[in-house]
């Protein structure tokens, strides 16, 4: 059987933990930065815990668990 591809727009955008939960950044980080309260920009830094539903669909994209 040969490998699966890894989707590489996903690989930039999840994250998969050592436990197996897909994390994922938060929307608008570079958008308008300059106009964003010092505060806001660093909300946006958190990586956050993926929805329960949209997990089994990026675990197939991410076939590998990408670090």
């Amino acid at each position: 059987m040969p490998k699966q591809k890894t989707h590489k727009g996903a690989k930039s955008r999840f994250h998969i933990t050592g436990t197996g939960k897909v994390m994922r950044i938060k929307g608008p980080k570079s958008h308008l930065r300059r106009n964003k309260t010092r505060r806001v920009k660093r909300l946006f830094d958190e990586k956050i815990p993926l929805n329960p539903a949209d997990r089994v669909r990026i675990k197939r994209l991410i076939p590998y668990g990408v670090k």
